[in-house]
Order: structure tokens, then sequence, then C-alpha cells
């Protein structure tokens, strides 16, 4: 009997390729990596020692091996606390896959170190630093001993709270019809621009923008005429 062995032979590599495709996925290492990178670079202005883990993608995935990896962040999400950091394939098969995440930021924040009263005038024996994650605290958690002393408190804060920005007149860090600096930021991208604030703001209060369009955003007020705003 003849024994055609191309046809045969042509079989085998069919087999082998088709096997090899079917098994193929994406290395996990390469998305950690990427999105550790990302997150580090997105971290890079905050306050304190930074620390950043970032979990394991499913060694038994199933993703086609990708070409091209981006990074990104969910709309509304910033590098800091407990978050979710994308990581997109563009090529040569498209995919998304988020990775759990955690942004902290050990430094040391102002405690009210006995109750303080509403009017009552910030004093250094009122405060006291503790060291710990700034992610963890309450938004608008104070840093500096300056930025509160000598301030009038707006409303009791309990012995060993947090000081808060929102706790204490403090000066405006943004006046109305003041030109300010806009720094949006969103999903993997970051703008500037220049409008108009349309009311008086203290640092981590927040502020309504009209931009040069006629747009109206809202942000919050940052020290030195800047304004922030997230998409």
């Amino acid at each position: 009997m003849k024994v055609h062995a191309a046809p045969l032979l042509a079989t085998a590599v069919a087999h082998l390729l088709t096997a090899g495709a079917v098994h193929a996925h994406q290395p996990p290492e390469p998305v950690e990596a990427l999105a550790t990178e990302f997150l580090h670079a997105q971290a890079s202005g905050l306050p304190g020692d930074i620390s950043i883990e970032v979990g394991q993608l499913d060694r038994a995935n199933q993703l086609p091996p990708c070409a091209s990896l981006q990074p990104f962040l969910p709309p509304g999400t910033r590098a800091w606390g407990q978050i979710s950091v994308g990581v997109r394939c563009d090529s040569p098969v498209v995919w998304t896959v988020y990775l759990p995440a955690r942004v902290s930021a050990v430094t040391d924040y102002l405690v009210a170190a006995r109750p303080i009263r509403p009017g009552q005038i910030i004093g250094p024996e009122d405060l006291r630093l503790e060291r710990g994650d700034l992610a963890a605290q309450p938004p608008g958690a104070l840093t500096d001993m300056a930025r509160a002393i000598g301030h009038h408190a707006r409303f009791a804060v309990g012995a060993g709270n947090t000081l808060r920005a929102e706790m204490l007149r403090l000066p405006p860090a943004v006046q109305q019809g003041q030109t300010v600096k806009v720094i949006g930021s969103g999903a993997g991208f970051r703008v500037s621009n220049e409008g108009r604030a349309l009311n008086r703001a203290g640092e981590g209060e927040s502020v309504r923008v009209r931009l040069p369009n006629g747009q109206v955003v809202t942000g919050v007020a940052r020290a030195e005429g800047v304004v922030e705003v997230r998409f």
C-alpha cells in the first residue's frame, strides 16, 4: 500500500499549531509589571513614603497573548487608596482586565490632641502628629502644623480625630473672579487649562470654574490658584 507522507505531515503540523494556539495565554507578569509602573507614575506627586501593591492576574487565564498593552484608571478614579487598575490589549485581540491595587502614602498627619470647641483658635497644644497611611484618612487631612495653628475651628472636633481642612476657617485658596489653573485628569490622561473661578473656596472645598469655551466645571480648590477636576 502506498502511503502519502506529505498530507500526513501537513495534518500533523496543523494539529500542533492548533494545539499551541488553543493553549497559548497571556503571561501575567508583563500585565502586573505594567500596572505597577503606571501607578507609580500616577502617584509620583503624593506626599510621604509611597507603596503600591497590585493583585495578580489569574495564572490560568484564557486571554490571548497581547502585543500592545495599555494601562489606565477607570473614570473618576485616582491613584489613592484601594482601587482597580485596568490594562487593555489593543493588538492582536482586544481585551481588558482589571487588577485590584492599593496605593499607600505613609506620612505624618494632624490629629486633635484634646477636644476643640467651635470658634476656638487652634494652638500647638491642641494638635499632635500621627504617622500612618494618608490614603486611609478622610479627604482633606492636614499634614502641616502651620496650616492649622492660628485658625478658628468651624465646629467641635473630638480628641484623636484627624484634622481636616474643612474643620477650620482657612483663608480662601481661590477668590471669586480669580484666574485659576485647572488640572483635569481621567482614565489615562491629564490636561491643564485656565479658567475663571465663579465662587470663593478654601483649600479642599468645591469651586466652580468657567473655561474659555464657556463650559462650567466643578473641582477642588488647591493652593496657589490650582483647581483639580476629575473626569
